[in-house]
């Protein structure tokens, strides 16, 4: 291994999590949020903003682009003035952007505000194709014109854009995102059918309306946007991460333990909480948070489909997965969102777990990806030991999964690329130190 001794993390395992963390804005809308920004003529306030890497890249392409970004009274607030928009350096934007997809979302806003924007490569983690040319194609239909160049893209609108009929052929949220934060300055009506709904998509949507947007959503997945000539600025605070709170209540499962998650909400759980009460994990709701907790006993082995919401959601999977190699018998799991996502399984099996990957669909739901010979179903025998291991993590939630179960398992594990969680989850050394865990640098 050459990573640095900072960036690799030694797991004592064996001990139950137990304790309180809380969880702030969503990884999936703030920075989202925070692009949104860049359409008003006013300054903006987004409040309970984690501090995450993805936050961190945003605020500095922001500020790349002439926008003013400060912290604001209380904690986890920013406010980002738009004032003064301007044109970037590329070399800038590029050493800025390399990890993160996000500045594909800059396009629409930054063809309303100067009439042409700079798109470098795109990172993000290998979870699976999520082309972005489909960004483009919409941004083309919207009136937009894109030179592909040596160094990435270079978009211009030689007129205002237009408003559109788009279809998805899936209900993708970047996708959906870069319609809204085109549309809405777009002049006419925008239709796109087939949309995403997820509550993050839904908050950005408030956001926007919060600027003077003109947004409706039928029951049908088809969002209605009649362009507007301009957008102020917002005062808004971001849904709490269900993603991070679930993955804090699986770790809870799968060392025994229980975990209190200041912040985490109901209502936009109901999925997770089901799987998560049919596994035999316990919780209880309450105003300020959700208690879960392992509430003895064996584990129920289940059958799992991910989906688009209100399914279960794909980033759910991967860290429920090593709590079911505690449960009693055969889970069965059919990953239909990215087809890659259950390539960390192979770590677990080198831990003691015993997974199987099969090609077929183990279930009914139809896969994004269709029939492309991908390993996307498993199947997952337990209960099983796991014992302490070398891990290199992969992407965030999966390596978010290596963390719990290097704390699952008995003995010693030592977590490579420990920073890629950073982009997701503030905190989480001192959230785990909070919370009991044995880790230490070495």
């Amino acid at each position: 291994m050459t990573d640095s001794p900072a960036d690799v993390l030694l797991v004592h395992g064996g001990a139950p999590l137990e304790g309180e963390i809380r969880v702030r804005g969503a990884k999936n809308l703030v920075p989202k949020a925070m692009v949104a920004a860049l359409l008003g003529s006013e300054p903006s306030r987004l409040r309970n903003v984690p501090d995450i890497r993805d936050v961190r890249v945003v605020r500095g392409l922001l500020q790349l682009h002439g926008v003013t970004v400060r912290t604001g009274d209380e904690s986890g607030e920013l406010v980002l003035d738009p004032s003064h928009v301007e044109s970037a350096n590329v070399a800038d934007i590029d050493a800025h952007a390399g990890s993160s997809r996000i500045p594909i979302l800059f396009c629409g806003p930054l063809l309303h505000r100067l009439g042409h924007a700079f798109i470098p490569g795109l990172g993000g983690c290998d979870i699976g194709g999520r082309p972005v040319d489909f960004h483009f194609d919409v941004l083309r239909q919207f009136g937009a014109t894109i030179e592909k160049r040596a160094d990435g893209q270079y978009l211009e609108a030689p007129q205002r854009l237009r408003g559109t009929k788009i279809r998805l052929p899936y209900p993708s949220v970047g996708s959906t995102e870069q319609v809204l934060l085109t549309a809405v300055l777009a002049e006419g009506v925008t239709e796109l059918s087939n949309a995403a709904v997820e509550p993050e998509i839904e908050d950005l949507i408030c956001v926007l309306q919060k600027m003077g947007a003109i947004i409706s959503m039928d029951t049908d997945r088809t969002i209605r946007i009649t362009g507007v000539d301009k957008l102020g600025g917002y005062t808004h605070r971001a849904l709490p991460d269900r993603l991070e709170a679930a993955s804090w209540a699986s770790a809870a499962l799968a060392t025994e333990g229980s975990v209190f998650v200041r912040g985490a909400e109901q209502r936009s759980m109901i999925a997770f909480l089901n799987t998560f009460r049919k596994v035999g994990g316990a919780f209880e709701i309450g105003d300020e948070g959700i208690r879960f907790w392992h509430p003895g006993g064996p584990l129920n082995a289940i059958a799992l489909e991910t989906d688009v919401h209100p399914g279960f959601q794909t980033d759910w999977q991967q860290p429920l997965v090593v709590a079911l190699t505690q449960a009693s018998g055969l889970s069965i799991v059919h990953e239909t969102v990215y087809e890659s996502r259950l390539g960390f399984t192979s770590a677990l099996n080198q831990m003691g777990a015993h997974i199987q990957l099969y090609r077929e669909c183990l279930g009914g739901m139809p896969c994004r990806f269709g029939q492309r010979n991908f390993l996307h179903s498993a199947v997952v025998s337990g209960p099983t030991k796991l014992q302490g291991s070398d891990l290199v993590i992969p992407d965030l939630r999966g390596g978010f999964s290596y963390l719990i179960a290097a704390l699952a398992a008995q003995g010693t594990s030592r977590v490579h690329g420990i920073d890629l969680i950073n982009r997701g989850y503030e905190n989480f050394m001192h959230k785990l130190a909070d919370l009991g865990a044995k880790v230490e640098r070495p």
